[in-house]
């Protein structure tokens, strides 16, 4: 789907056949204002989207925009003012922060990342540990937040992982077969291989025929060694068994990646709402 189909999927979601709270309370000529209240200091993340899903329920509303994506903000923060509809900025009001808590939550913890590694070469990249039907809005959030995209999707490039090496018979076989499939189909995919071990380090490093290879719960002991072993012939990224409290330590070896799981699937949402405010 895309990016516009999602979010009209969401506001059928919510609304369904009518919005019968403010149908029924509300004069559908009511005109008033709302204002995005930050109630947590982060990252905002998502305003674009809000203006999507303001622009599908009443295009009529109208938007004053203090705040842009990616700005630091804190608590007592205003984001931005809409004036329209009254019945349509209430019905607009949980789906755009559904997205905007969410983005900005992603965005918050992705920052704080890319922060503790600051000063040392490593980039922190975002996984496809997502949420079913909003990779695209959560991989944003990660960019907002400074941090990278790893690939998005499993078509736009190649990484053998340890199911693929066991099935294929081991990692020689698996690179072949692999240059084999893209060369049959005039693809051009990077390869990246998970190794899980020194010894794999090095069987990759015989054979040849990747642009990364990924280091998998690797201690940083072993991580040194293994850049001594790969010696910059190729991409290096780091996963597995990394905490926050060792992240620093991790990028201090001079990998080149650190990919971070949690970025999107375990993270809190940042605390915004959308309040009356008086008419602009």
């Amino acid at each position: 789907m895309t990016r516009e189909e999602i979010i009209r999927q969401s506001i059928l979601e919510d609304v369904g056949d009518g919005d019968h709270s403010s149908l029924s309370c509300i004069d559908k000529k009511h005109q008033g204002s709302m204002q995005l209240l930050v109630k947590e200091d982060g990252i905002i993340a998502g305003i674009e989207v809000a203006k999507d899903v303001l622009r599908i329920i009443d295009p009529e509303i109208r938007m004053e925009q203090i705040l842009h994506d990616g700005d630091v903000i804190k608590k007592g923060d205003i984001a931005f003012r809409i004036t329209g509809s009254v019945q349509s900025m209430l019905t607009a009001e949980r789906t755009v922060l559904n997205f905007m808590q969410r983005m900005s939550g992603i965005a918050t913890s992705s920052h704080r990342y890319v922060e503790m590694v600051k000063g040392t070469k490593t980039t922190i990249l975002d996984t496809r540990k997502t949420t079913p039907n909003m990779r695209y809005f959560e991989k944003y959030a990660v960019k907002v937040g400074g941090a990278e995209n790893h690939r998005f999707g499993l078509f736009d490039m190649v990484m053998l992982k340890d199911n693929h090496i066991d099935f294929a018979g081991g990692i020689e076989k698996a690179i072949d077969r692999t240059h084999a499939y893209l060369k049959e189909r005039n693809l051009d995919l990077k390869i990246e291989i998970e190794t899980r071990s020194l010894d794999d380090v090095k069987r990759v490093m015989a054979h040849g025929g990747v642009d990364r290879i990924m280091l998998d719960n690797f201690s940083v002991p072993e991580i040194c060694e293994a850049l001594k072993i790969i010696d910059g012939k190729y991409e290096t990224e780091a996963s597995g068994g990394i905490t926050e409290q060792t992240l620093r330590q991790y990028a201090e070896t001079g990998v080149d990646f650190i990919s971070v799981g949690a970025l999107t699937h375990h993270i809190k949402s940042l605390d915004l709402s959308l309040k009356f405010c008086e008419n602009l």
